[in-house]
């Protein structure tokens, strides 16, 4: 059996530095603290972190998050079932790191009617000069990017999630949306500090007034996670926070920034519906736009069904949930 350890695992991905940040060993670990059990597989140049959660009367559900890992995975499969079946899956999600178009689902496999993670994002190209990257902004991004600047709004790196977690408060209500509970944040920001995570702060006359969780890996870099207060919005700080957290990942050797979500229609749709629509990801899509990213959308949820009627009875229970 192919299974390995977290060091076996982290001189996997040392071969793949552009393996998607929810493949690390270390999203492994938080999963492990969320609930989940990672584990990991590699045969020969392709591999995958699974993640199972456990369900009742022994039975559990797999998922792989943006992966497998390596060209030509599709190869792994035959190992992957081998493992889910010893760890009673009902039912196996995958959503490829992946935008391709043309890119078939696996024989076998069903297209799932809900993705775990946004299907849909914006990506920011980050290589070149400073300059550049700001030049393909709207001009009313790179305007609140100086005037907070102007304004005395600084960015400094933090090391208290506490500080973000009281600003995913206040913005969970005053955008009506379910932040996850404080563990997930803090185990997130524990697991990630010191190896590719970065929590920037932006503050106004030494308070904090909005913060986020920036990553980075090989060339890629994604912005997870973000709060504000209702205090001082005026000053813009959200769009100066952005810009450092983009200005850090350059820093990292990062060409790419992800941007992590936006509603899933089209580039079009999204155009013409942005300023009338504030409901779930519309809230923050009139923001990210402003980044001058280029939209792109994922490959599946893929579904590999081993327990059809378990699977039926899970789909009852999530249907009622």
């Amino acid at each position: 059996m192919p299974i390995v350890t977290h060091t076996d695992w982290d001189a996997f991905l040392a071969q793949h530095p552009n393996a998607h940040l929810l493949q690390t060993t270390e999203w492994g670990k938080h999963a492990n603290a969320s609930g989940w059990k990672s584990v990991q597989v590699v045969e020969g140049n392709i591999g995958a972190q699974i993640l199972f959660r456990p369900l009742s009367l022994g039975q559990t559900r797999a998922y792989i998050p943006k992966g497998p890992v390596g060209d030509n995975w599709h190869a792994l499969i035959p190992v992957i079932d081998q493992i889910c079946r010893q760890y009673n899956a009902i039912f196996l999600k995958i959503e490829p790191d992946s935008w391709r178009d043309d890119e078939s689902i696996p024989q076998g496999f069903i297209l799932g009617k809900q993705a775990t993670q946004p299907l849909r994002t914006i990506e920011i190209d980050i290589s070149g000069e400073e300059d550049l990257i700001l030049a393909r902004m709207k001009q009313k991004t790179r305007y609140n990017i100086r005037l907070a600047t102007r304004k005395g709004v600084i960015i400094r790196e933090d090391t208290d999630i506490n500080t973000f977690m009281d600003l995913m408060k206040i913005t969970s209500v005053r955008d009506e949306f379910t932040t996850y509970p404080d563990e997930y944040y803090a185990s997130v920001y524990r697991h990630f500090q010191e190896r590719g995570g970065k929590l920037l702060t932006a503050e106004v006359e030494h308070h904090p007034v909005a913060s986020l969780m920036v990553f980075a890996r090989g060339s890629r870099a994604w912005y997870l996670y973000g709060a504000s207060s209702n205090e001082h919005r005026n000053l813009m700080p959200t769009y100066l926070l952005q810009w450092e957290a983009i200005r850090w990942a350059r820093t990292q050797g990062c060409k790419t920034y992800d941007l992590w979500g936006v509603p899933d229609e089209d580039e079009a749709t999204l155009d013409a519906n942005f300023m009338s629509r504030s409901d779930g990801l519309w809230g923050v899509y009139r923001f990210k736009r402003g980044f001058g990213g280029e939209v792109k959308r994922g490959v599946g949820p893929w579904i590999r069904v081993y327990k059809p009627l378990w699977y039926r009875l899970y789909q009852q229970w999530a249907m009622r949930g």
